[in-house]
């Protein structure tokens, strides 16, 4: 598995806050069965990390899981706030974008109502990003407008849900969101957003089997990903559940 979106880098943001918790993050990660994960510290106002130090850090921390022998291989990335996105120059963006491809991973705020969200990804997409939201089923605002994301996906945006968010990790109201978002085609990959090894897991495929996601797993978990990281085209959909089982998804109004 690929994981798109995993706060991994130490000492950067609200992620591990040494080097040794970066390595127990990437070990766990490794016995969940992911084999590549694209370091994606925030970068916004609060953290206001740049490239060139995410990316030092990143071939730090891999020399290191080398010498560790953990099978996990790290690529530079960031989780650019959407407030942030703006103020940075079109080289830092760029040199933020995923693992050096055309897709920029993009955090929306965690608010009600957020105005001129579509405008802003049109801009950016105007400039040559390609756009990957980050978590849209924890913001407030596609839960009241969700033809606001189905626009955007609609236009080429895609949507990258967190796994713990489909075993309630983030509440109830989340979790029927992001099975509503698999039930209606709005995801394409689920990412760990890992923080730590124990409070914010890395945890993927565990969580993906739990909502009975079938085939459509390795499309979410490794088409998917290994496309965007390329910037070779988007795979089609494939199909969801075993056959036998009903998706869990598909009960989510309960």
């Amino acid at each position: 598995m690929i994981d798109l979106h995993c706060h991994v880098l130490p000492g950067i943001d609200d992620g591990p806050a040494t080097t040794e918790q970066s390595l127990a993050l990437a070990r766990a990660a490794a016995a969940c069965g992911t084999t590549t994960i694209v370091a994606t510290p925030h970068s916004s106002a609060h953290y206001p990390n740049r490239a060139a130090s995410i990316r030092e850090l990143t071939a730090e921390l891999n020399d290191r899981l080398r010498r560790e022998q953990i099978p996990v291989e790290l690529r530079p990335g960031a989780e650019v706030a959407l407030t942030h996105a703006e103020e940075l120059d079109e080289q830092e963006l760029r040199r933020l974008r995923l693992g050096g491809g055309p897709w920029l991973l993009l955090e929306p705020p965690f608010l009600p109502m957020v105005i001129g969200i579509d405008r802003t990804i049109a801009r950016l997409r105007g400039q040559g990003h390609e756009i990957v939201l980050a978590h849209p089923e924890r913001c407030p605002a596609f839960h009241r407008d969700l033809d606001l994301l189905r626009a955007l996906v609609e236009d080429g945006v895609l949507t990258s849900i967190t796994a713990g968010s489909l075993v309630g990790r983030f509440g109830k109201s989340v979790r029927r969101f992001a099975l509503r978002l698999l039930s209606e085609e709005l995801v394409h990959n689920v990412a760990s957003d890992a923080h730590d090894a124990r409070r914010r897991p890395p945890g993927i495929a565990a969580e993906l089997e739990q909502a009975q996601a079938g085939e459509l797993a390795d499309w979410l978990t490794r088409a998917v990903p290994e496309a965007i990281l390329s910037g070779a085209e988007i795979p089609p959909r494939r199909a969801s559940g075993s056959g036998r089982s009903r998706p869990r998804w598909l009960a989510w109004r309960r």
